[in-house]
């Protein structure tokens, strides 16, 4: 019973935190570990859960969605539906072994992407002009990165899309929340294909995080977008030591 409450307060706490700014896959993915699920099916289930919960917040966010100036927002979409298939692919065909030694890394990657990504765009647009080139070819390796891990890509998208230039932290989640579930969507369909979905844990997290992502949407639109930077990059530090513990201790 225990681990059934965990398994719902994570759920809607997922949901509220990837309404907010991102990383919500961060608490459901270590939970469905815990209870019990092996590496690859707690990956494609906390894929599977959090769908929903995308879905209720890009509809949330829907008047503060804005395509970037100057690149095609259906080009954008077809290159995160196109990646998010063969991260998928690559998924299922991976050995449990070795996604467990990579998902720490992962995880570490995404952290300092978002901690640092601001500063690094400031310093490379000093160098150089960024045009719709690198920005689709980002767009494509994070549908890729999604289909394939799905942990924290929502923090992925918002550090690299400072990069590009994108600085308002209510449309960068709007955006993120959009491109989040149009990135898991092929990613869904072939895990459940795949029969790699453990569809209690499942459903009972869907239910849960679609209520935590209409209750952070609401409250999102208020927070103080420093006070929530902060807290994100505080936060994703100790679940990716926890991550390195878990793997290498």
């Amino acid at each position: 019973m225990g681990t059934w409450i965990l398994i719902m307060v994570t759920g809607m706490m997922a949901g509220m935190v990837n309404s907010l700014a991102g990383g919500g896959s961060f608490l459901t993915f270590p939970v469905l570990v815990y209870a019990g699920l092996p590496p690859i099916a707690a990956n494609a289930s906390s894929t599977v859960a959090l769908l929903p919960g995308a879905l209720v917040g890009a509809y949330g966010y829907k008047e503060y969605r804005k395509p970037f100036s100057g690149v095609s927002w259906m080009m954008m979409m077809i290159l995160t539906l196109i990646g998010g298939w063969i991260g998928a692919v690559l998924l299922l065909v991976s050995s449990t072994s070795a996604f467990d030694i990579l998902a720490p890394w992962l995880l570490l990657i995404s952290s300092l992407t978002f901690a640092f990504g601001r500063q690094a765009g400031n310093l490379l647009r000093k160098t150089i002009t960024i045009g719709p080139g690198p920005v689709l070819s980002g767009q494509f390796f994070l549908g890729i990165y999604a289909g394939y891990f799905g942990g924290a890509v929502g923090i992925m998208m918002m550090a690299l899309w400072q990069i590009f230039g994108l600085t308002d932290l209510k449309v960068i989640n709007a955006n993120k929340t959009y491109f989040v579930f149009i990135s898991n969507i092929v990613a869904v369909a072939l895990f459940v294909i795949a029969q790699k979905v453990v569809w209690p844990q499942t459903l009972v997290m869907m239910v849960t995080t679609m209520i935590g992502s209409y209750l952070g949407t609401r409250y999102a639109k208020k927070v103080d977008p420093v006070k929530l930077r902060l807290a994100i990059v505080f936060f994703n530090f100790i679940i990716t030591a926890v991550f390195f513990y878990r793997t290498y201790y």
